[in-house]
């Protein structure tokens, strides 16, 4: 069986000792690195399984780090850590790209389980990429997994990563009224310790960029339950 390594990108030593120790003790490989210039040289150089990445760490911050790894196209999972814990600093991260979002102080148990969850999610991802159409579609909507354009008729819709998993998500759901549980789950590959209007959140992105600018809507509220996509009665 492959081993799964995990770089820890924390400045605190005491705190990333504790969490290596843990996670050696569950079985998984890691390194310690304590800034961001530092783990960007490990990410370029070595393939990881899992990053757990502290937001406020020197050279560059945690969020510099995330931008740089999305925008070179690795979809590697990453765990945020931090000590902030309001609803702008969790989109924001989400919003770059994480995967998951663990606020200090956690119990190791917790973020355990968020390790779990992220690399079972990403094996599904793998899976689904393999055999994925390229190309989705309802109505004027066309958007493709393998270069992730998203069009309304011949008009592009730009759209940040975790917007664009919620978009498919939703459309191979055509049709089905989806919980904020579900797409939580679904979408972000964990259960989500928090309220769910952060679904409500993105849905509001989305259709800021997909239904507004254009004469019908796909995205429908479905009141007390949660959201659908399909085209307007």
């Amino acid at each position: 069986m492959e081993s799964i390594k995990i770089l820890i990108v924390e400045d605190e030593s005491n705190i990333a000792r504790v969490i290596q120790l843990e996670l050696e003790h569950e079985g998984y490989e890691t390194e310690i690195v304590s800034d961001g210039g530092k783990a960007l040289e490990r990410i370029e150089k070595q393939e990881w399984s899992l990053i757990l990445l502290d937001i406020m760490i020197p050279v560059l911050s945690g969020m510099e780090v995330l931008r740089r790894i999305r925008l070179s196209g690795n979809q590697i999972p990453v765990i945020l850590l931090t000590a902030r814990d309001t609803i702008v600093d969790k989109v924001a991260g989400l919003d770059q790209g994480a995967n998951d979002y663990v606020t200090k102080p956690f119990e190791i148990e917790e973020l355990l389980a968020r390790i779990r969850a992220c690399l079972r999610n990403n094996v599904a991802v793998g899976k689904e990429i393999e055999t994925a159409v390229d190309e989705l579609r309802v109505s004027d909507l066309t958007v493709n997994e393998k270069t992730r354009v998203v069009r309304r008729g011949e008009v592009a819709i730009e759209l940040t990563p975790r917007e664009f998993d919620l978009l498919v998500f939703l459309i191979k759901h055509e049709k089905q009224v989806l919980s904020r549980e579900q797409i939580l789950e679904h979408v972000w590959g964990f259960n989500y310790y928090g309220d769910t209007n952060i679904v409500d959140v993105y849905i509001r992105y989305v259709r800021q960029k997909m239904d507004k600018p254009f004469k019908t809507s796909l995205i429908q509220t479905v009141r007390g339950v949660g959201y659908v996509l399909r085209e307007e009665n």
